[in-house]
């Protein structure tokens, strides 16, 4: 099966039930996306799919079709640069573990609301968990990041 990813098309060898997760860590080495519930409710695996974040563990290589899947690894635009900036600005990170998917879902957040509200914040972060708690942090740094894309 041939999946895009990161703007390459690869072929694949794993079931088409498999999550994309696994093929995306176990087969194709991207092990930015991380494994937190299996559940899609912790946002850890959080990749996008045609531009939308997407949990990586609750869908399979069957369900993207012909979308195009966007990890962590492949995340090279102002508005990602802007975040990971304000990420380190910040120190945002304390174990690390959830950050590829904070980062994923704050980018998707800038990259459709360029200047939003604290409560637009909350919302669109709300289904990522960090353990650590940095999320007066994380809000502290996609303000930042919003003030160097426009």
């Amino acid at each position: 099966m041939e999946i895009n990813v990161n703007g390459k098309n690869m072929t694949v060898t794993s079931d088409g039930n498999t999550p994309l997760l696994w093929v995306l860590r176990d087969e194709l080495g991207m092990v930015g996306t991380k494994y937190g519930c299996g559940k899609g409710l912790c946002g850890a695996c959080t990749v996008h799919l045609d531009g939308e974040p997407t949990r990586s563990c609750s869908i399979t290589v069957n369900d993207i079709q012909k979308g195009k899947v966007v990890t962590i690894e492949g995340m090279n635009t102002k508005v990602s640069q802007a975040v990971q900036s304000a990420w380190v600005n910040n120190h945002v990170p304390q174990c690390g573990y959830c950050q590829s998917g904070q980062v994923m879902s704050a980018c998707s957040l800038l990259a459709s609301t360029p200047k939003p509200s604290d409560k637009q914040i909350c919302d669109a972060m709300s289904g990522n968990i960090c353990r650590c708690g940095t999320y007066a942090r994380i809000k502290t740094a996609i303000h930042e990041a919003s003030t160097k894309i426009s």
